[in-house]
Formats: structure tokens, C-alpha cells, sequence
């Protein structure tokens, strides 16, 4: 093999090797008072490296390093951070760490893969290192692009089931439950059928159980659920509870409005559906009706030519 053979496997292992000195680099630099506060955080590093290496706290201790280049530099993109992870389902203290951590290691993961496929089968030309950047975007937003489709899920999901929902916590409250009560009693009984609004309601009422004020519980609710009813709804009950109104009133009227928004909702797209059969019907479905129909007189008028 000649120099020009070598230099894109040489090149290939200059980057692996200087990915890997960086990550060391990184490592080496958490000083003994950065380990003590690791050590009081979580008890478990306190009996031994040995005893704390397991998967979870693996990720967890290498989360702050490879995320320390993204880490958001002002409270407001940290708290945008935090609401967008929340709005996906992942309400952890670990979860912003670990999800910056994902794209940097994905970022360098496709840098790698990139540059190993780009440099092998172009060499050094530009296909090459576009290849390296290509592969290096995809790995990076990659983790961007997921959370993206997850918390558009999870939030149409809430949307959907949130009618029902409220309709049960109004018999609840009716009945004669509390409003904590009613809400461990929706999160008990709808959780087959709507496990991410009874997963809300449920920390809910676990963060009113260990002595959170109920206003504040009720706007994080709101903020983390990323539904705009889900918001209304928090704010009516905050309402509620300051100015000593009745609550089941406010929750049967926030239901009422949730079905008929939802039904129109239905309308809507039931509307758009002629619109939407347009292009279908040009491209697919005329041509081979006026294969069919004029298919056979167009053969009979050649054949007429032909003859005459």
C-alpha cells in the first residue's frame, strides 16, 4: 500500500485517538471537593468504586462530562430544557445530563462512522469529509429529532384523553373526594387507558402528599404537561381553590369545553379530508379511470385509420 492508501486509515486514527484523549481529559478534571459532593449526592459512592459501577450509575457519572460543552449557559434555556424534556415523559433530575450527553456521544459516533466510511471509499476528497460532517449532524440531532416525535405523541395523547378524564374526577369530586383523593382515584382507574395523563395526576398528587403547596403542584402541571387545556384547567383550579369556589363546577365546565373542542376538533379534520382526496385521486386514481374508459375507443379510432 502506498502513502495515499495509508493517510485517510491514518487520519481515521488520529481522530479516534484524539476523541479519546478529550474524553480523558475531561475526566481527569473533576478535583476531590467535585467528588465529595458526588459522594453526599449519592450514598452509594461512598462504599467503594467497585460497588457503585453498575450501568445506571455509569451513565450518570459520565452524563455531566460529555454534556459540559451543551450545558445551557442562562437558567431560561436550562428551564426550556427541562420543560421540553417533561413534556416527553422524562421528569428526572438527571434527565437534561443524560440527553446532552446522548447528542454529544451520538455527534461523536457519527463523526467516526462518517469519516471511517467517507475516507475509505472517497480518500481525501470532498466527498469524504462530507460524508464526516453528514454523519456527524445525524448523530448530533438525532436525540433532537426522537424527543421531538416523542413529546408530540405524548402530548396529542394527554389532549385526547383528558376529557375522560376530567369527566371521572368530576363524578370523584361530587361524590365527596377531595381533590388529592380524586386524583389518586382517576390515576387508579384510568391507567390502562390513559397512562400519561394518570401519570401527571399521579405525581401530582404524590408531590401534594409530601407538602408542596397545591398552587404551585397545579402549575407545574400545567408547564409539564405542555397541553394548552391541561394549563387552563390548572389555572381554573388554582382560581378555584384561592376564591373558595366550587371546584366540581369548574372542573364540569373545563370538561364540557375540552369534548366540544375535541368534536370540533374531529369535524375539522373530518373537512379537510375531500381536500386532502384531491391528489390522490389526480395522480392515482383519473389516469386509470381514463385508461379504462377511453382505452377502447382510441383502439377502435387507430384501427379505423388504419383500415381506411
Amino acid at each position: 500500500m502506498d502513502f495515499v492508501q495509508l493517510l485517510p486509515w491514518a487520519i481515521f486514527g488520529m481522530v479516534i485517538i484524539g476523541v479519546f484523549a478529550l474524553i480523558n481529559k475531561l475526566n481527569s478534571d473533576k478535583s476531590r471537593t467535585t467528588e465529595r459532593l458526588d459522594e453526599l449526592r449519592n450514598p452509594h459512592l461512598r462504599n467503594g468504586p467497585d460497588q457503585a459501577q453498575t450501568g445506571g450509575s455509569l451513565l450518570e457519572k459520565a452524563a455531566p462530562t460529555l454534556s459540559k460543552a451543551l450545558t445551557p449557559k442562562s437558567e431560561l434555556e436550562e428551564s426550556q430544557l427541562k420543560v421540553r424534556l417533561a413534556n416527553a415523559g422524562y421528569n428526572s433530575e438527571n434527565a437534561p445530563s443524560i440527553y446532552l450527553s446522548l447528542k454529544v456521544a451520538l455527534g461523536l459516533l457519527g463523526l467516526v462512522l462518517g469519516s471511517s466510511y467517507g475516507f475509505y471509499k472517497f480518500g481525501m476528497a470532498q466527498n469524504g469529509w462530507t460524508s464526516l460532517v453528514i454523519g456527524g449532524g445525524i448523530g448530533f440531532y438525532l436525540p433532537s429529532i426522537v424527543l421531538a416525535i416523542l413529546r408530540k405523541g405524548r402530548i396529542e395523547r394527554i389532549f385526547l384523553s383528558l376529557p375522560d378524564a376530567l369527566d371521572l374526577l368530576v363524578v370523584c369530586v361530587e361524590a365527596g373526594l377531595g381533590l388529592d383523593a380524586a386524583m389518586r382515584r382517576v390515576s387508579e382507574e384510568l391507567e390502562d387507558t390513559a397512562p400519561d395523563a394518570c401519570s401527571e395526576f399521579a405525581l401530582c398528587n404524590l408531590q401534594l402528599q409530601m407538602g408542596r403547596q397545591r398552587r404551585e403542584v397545579l402549575h407545574d402541571l400545567g408547564i409539564r404537561s405542555g397541553v394548552d387545556d391541561m394549563r387552563a384547567l390548572s389555572a381554573i383550579l388554582i382560581q378555584a381553590d384561592k376564591f373558595g369556589s366550587s371546584i366540581a363546577q369548574a372542573l364540569r365546565v373545563q370538561s364540557d369545553s375540552m369534548r366540544v373542542k375535541r368534536s370540533q376538533l374531529a369535524e375539522e379534520q373530518a373537512a379537510m379530508t375531500a381536500v386532502k382526496m384531491i391528489f390522490p385521486l389526480v395522480l392515482f386514481i383519473f389516469p386509470g379511470i381514463f385508461v379504462v374508459l377511453v382505452g377502447p375507443a382510441a383502439i377502435m379510432m387507430i384501427n379505423g385509420l388504419l383500415s381506411s
